[in-house]
């Protein structure tokens, strides 16, 4: 199965600006296959949280007859291993919002043009793929909103919102955004 990072030629194509920037490394993925020395696909841990991988984990070692030390009733993963989903997820939200806390008010044509690049980007690499797919239908339903830091921060924050309702947890107050992730929370609990 190909990947789906796999980088195609990008002659002809009026978008691309320049030669494919990764041709020189054409061969990666082939080095890169992600399986096991048994030839399985191994179990992608950006794709599910710890909780879930664990449990795959100690299924596979049962039906392998390996000891793998698996112990499934661990709640959180070391943290000096691979992201999960939720964590992946966590800092990704965290990296979005203080890119938006922080973009220009008055940005110029060029960085409109490259954040709304930036996001059509990300969900075209982000690792979890049906995150990366989700973002993706976002996008043509409602593209970026980059004629200010106010519009962007207000945008994300309407999309962290729409996946927030999709996991069940509780929604963000936008107004808010710029106390959370760029001045602080007014009561002073962020000053130093």
């Amino acid at each position: 199965m190909p990947s789906r990072y796999s980088y195609e030629s990008s002659e002809g194509d009026p978008h691309s600006g320049s030669p494919n920037p990764f041709a020189s490394f054409a061969n990666a993925s082939s080095t890169n296959t992600n399986k096991t020395q048994e030839g399985e696909k191994k179990p992608c841990r950006a794709c599910m949280d710890f909780k879930t991988w664990r449990k795959q984990q100690a299924k596979s070692s049962k039906q392998t007859g390996s000891a793998s030390g698996v112990d499934s009733t661990q709640q959180h993963s070391p943290s000096n291993c691979p992201l999960d989903k939720d964590q992946l997820g966590q800092h990704t939200w965290g990296f979005l919002h203080t890119v938006a806390a922080y973009y220009p008010d008055k940005p110029s044509s060029d960085q409109q043009k490259d954040m709304s690049t930036f996001f059509t980007l990300l969900s075209k690499f982000y690792p979890c793929e049906v995150c990366a797919t989700d973002l993706a239908e976002q996008l043509k339903v409602r593209p970026p909103a980059t004629s200010s830091q106010s519009s962007l921060s207000q945008w994300l924050c309407w999309l962290h919102n729409g996946v927030n309702e999709k996991l069940g947890k509780p929604l963000f107050d936008c107004t808010k955004v710029n106390e959370r992730w760029r001045d602080g929370w007014s009561d002073g609990s962020c000053d130093y």
